[in-house]
């Protein structure tokens, strides 16, 4: 009988309380359309302890003056959204560079390039092995959406 009463109350409360995420994505719509296509990467790093908004924050707003510095406007922009910065959203500036899941997955295979051009990997031992989405794992991010802006979306969720 307590099983019942128990499994009754899981059903009629909200996810958050459940200790799920909503499905609902406050960003679509407004950052993103719906994504076409979802992916879970199991980290090969573990997060620091020292990660959170502040160095989530910091990360994309380094990224930025980076690119900033460059002799020509970037095709795409970072930024990082939730209530702990923790969502990394990648989105195109202009049509072509992230219209497909290929093209979006070749944009993250570069990211992965220069990410291992990092310190923080060679701290780890794993310039080889670590990817962009290790990165992302090392500073607390849960998620990346990478879109085009305008028709196509794609995320991935870090474990």
């Amino acid at each position: 009988m307590r099983s019942l009463i128990l499994l009754g109350l899981l059903a009629v409360l909200p996810p958050a309380a459940r200790g799920e995420e909503p499905n609902e994505d406050r960003y679509v719509g407004y950052y993103y359309p719906a994504p076409d296509s979802r992916e879970v990467y199991r980290a090969r790093s573990e997060t620091i302890p020292e990660a959170s908004r502040p160095v989530r924050v910091g990360f994309v707003t380094g990224v930025a003056a980076k690119r900033a510095q460059r002799a020509y406007a970037p095709p795409y922009v970072f930024f990082a959204k939730g209530e702990e910065a923790e969502k990394l959203i990648i989105v195109a500036l202009q049509d072509g560079p992230i219209d497909t899941l290929y093209r979006a997955r070749a944009v993250l295979a570069e990211l992965t390039a220069m990410a291992r051009t990092l310190p923080v990997f060679a701290e780890f031992g794993a310039r080889d092995r670590f990817t962009f989405f290790d990165l992302a794992k090392i500073l607390g991010f849960k998620r990346i959406t990478i879109t085009d802006g305008r028709d196509f979306a794609h995320q991935v969720i870090i474990e």
